[in-house]
């Protein structure tokens, strides 16, 4: 079999036209049917480089060219696929929304972006104009699917205006041009659009396909559409599952372990919440994934009992990762499996934090010591040293360097340094060891700071109750109750499982310095969780439950 070597260029749409050329019937994307009397539907390279060229000059024919914002809003399948490169090709600046972020978030979402062009299927549109998404700013729309009420143009047509333009050249474009708007997940506040380059989007790709080693020939099954992307990209075959994907962890597992199967699943990527299920449900039937040789999870800190219990599915020779990171620093640092079974474990249950890993080469992780105003120059902020914990802050050249339409949440995330560049503050705490790793302890936003002077890190806090046989997981929260800021202990118990007494939790929260404080414990039925991976908990959502809990 021919392999392709992709080169490390700002030009994505050249390296699918050299993919397409190598080997043009190679499958870039296999979209399983979603039932018995479904279609599954494939797109091959050739099909994708040349289905992508004519959406490119049918946006270009009715203005959608370079700089222009568009929101894409499009069920993840071929057409997806296609759009996506378009976009690129045609110089303009993809819009992407989680579509579970909720109405009202969309429409800060898009009114901060300020669109130009509208692409989405039917029932997008509907919303738009029911909702009033882009009033005054949207001039351009694109429906995929059946033309609705007040959608304009069509996939289909823009493929036929694009072939009617023959080889007109696309735009040659800058490296240091727009090429997305990516918001965050809105799990730890307001959603932000996070402004990335071609560089940027160029480089993050060559440090994805570096560190796990994603080479063509490669099948990958991502349980987040925008790595469909990712993977074609990097010439691989991706397999998208039907299934919700704004609800991952709902996901049916036998059928990801089935497609796992049927097509030769070598990597995958998931939110803890995603694993979770999957890996209950095999350990449950006895099942195992044996053509997986890569997992990367990612979204929320990954528990060494999911670890554990992920390993019982996959051969010895598969290796599962867990990269951190932020959308406007992707990934930062990264670290094994085995790495953390064999040497952080025990001090993660311990209340040491999670380590994270080492920073990926040309990233340079520091620690600063927390505050929460903004900090307008490097020289301002005070690094700490080994093993004080404070917040981490990244410069890698893969970094964003702006919010879209927001300067000042940007100037809150940003510290400019002497030499024109700048330090993201991640809005994590945490701290390096000695030898250079990062360990995370928890947002920034979410520490608990006591009336006393005390403050409370989440992840260290609930990690030594997260050991108890009864309980799945922990919050830490702090609610204000007669004047008073109380630490707070929510807990998730086991599907079945009886609550720990309250003299039993006292006694594991006394065994430890940094948890003696807590003495207030509530269960509640189930967490409230981010709509991206549904694994980050609400804590503002908790919080106020906690409050209205203790104020009975």
């Amino acid at each position: 079999m021919t392999t392709t070597t992709l080169p490390s260029a700002t030009d994505l749409g050249a390296r699918l036209a050299l993919t397409a050329r190598a080997q043009p019937d190679r499958r870039a994307l296999i979209c399983p049917a979603a039932g018995r009397f479904g279609r599954t539907r494939t797109l091959t390279y050739g099909a994708l480089n040349d289905d992508a060229r004519l959406a490119a000059r049918g946006l270009l024919a009715h203005g959608i060219g370079p700089g222009t914002p568009v929101v894409l809003l499009v069920t993840p399948g071929p057409e997806f696929l296609v759009l996506a490169f378009a976009l690129g090709l045609a110089g303009a600046v993809p819009i992407v929304v989680d579509p579970g972020l909720g109405l009202r978030r969309l429409k800060r979402c898009l009114g901060r972006a300020r669109p130009e062009a509208f692409i989405g299927v039917p029932r997008a549109h509907a919303a738009r104009l029911a909702l009033g998404w882009g009033r005054g700013t949207i001039t351009t729309n694109v429906v995929v699917g059946p033309r609705g009420a007040g959608a304009g143009l069509t996939y289909d047509g823009l493929l036929r205006d694009g072939a009617r333009r023959g080889a007109a050249p696309l735009p040659e474009l800058a490296d240091d041009a727009l090429a997305m708007v990516a918001f965050t997940s809105g799990s730890t506040g307001p959603p932000k659009g996070v402004e990335y380059r071609r560089d940027q989007v160029a480089g993050q790709l060559d440090t994805i396909r570096e560190v796990f080693g994603w080479k063509p020939g490669d099948v990958d099954m991502p349980t987040m559409p925008v790595f469909a992307m990712h993977g074609a990209a990097l010439g691989v075959t991706v397999v998208l599952p039907p299934m919700d994907f704004t609800r991952p962890a709902e996901a049916d597992p036998a059928m990801l372990a089935a497609l796992a199967a049927e097509y030769g699943v070598t990597s995958m990527f998931a939110s803890p919440a995603l694993l979770e299920t999957l890996s209950r449900w095999a350990q449950r039937t006895g099942t195992r994934l044996p053509s997986l040789r890569r997992v990367v999870c990612a979204g929320a800190p990954v528990t060494p009992t999911l670890i554990r219990r992920c390993h019982e599915m996959l051969d010895d020779t598969c290796e599962l990762s867990t990269p951190y990171g932020a959308t406007e620093a992707l990934p930062a640092t990264i670290i094994s499996s085995r790495e953390i079974l064999g040497e952080t474990a025990a001090r993660t249950d311990q209340g040491a934090g999670v380590c994270v890993g080492l920073p990926l080469p040309g990233a340079d992780i520091r620690v600063i010591a927390i505050r929460d105003e903004p900090i307008p120059a490097w020289e301002e902020a005070q690094e700490l040293g080994p093993d004080e914990v404070g917040e981490i802050v990244i410069r890698a050249p893969w970094a964003s360097a702006a919010y879209r339409n927001d300067p000042e949440n940007t100037a809150k995330a940003k510290i400019p340094t002497r030499d024109g560049g700048f330090f993201h503050r991640i809005g994590d705490t945490g701290y390096r060891d000695g030898r250079g790793r990062v360990w995370f302890c928890g947002r920034v936003s979410h520490r608990v700071v006591t009336d006393d002077g005390e403050t409370l890190l989440t992840i260290p806090c609930e990690a030594v109750f997260n050991t108890h046989p009864t309980i799945r997981r922990t919050a830490l929260t702090g609610p204000v109750i007669a004047a008073r800021r109380r630490p707070t202990l929510c807990i998730e118990l086991e599907e079945g499982a009886a609550a720990p007494g309250r003299a039993e939790l006292l006694a594991i929260a006394r065994a430890h310095d940094h948890t003696r404080t807590i003495e207030d414990f509530l269960v509640h039925p189930g967490f409230p969780v981010d709509v991206r991976h549904n694994a980050k908990i609400d804590r503002d959502a908790l919080r106020a439950w906690a409050q209205e809990e203790l104020a009975r």
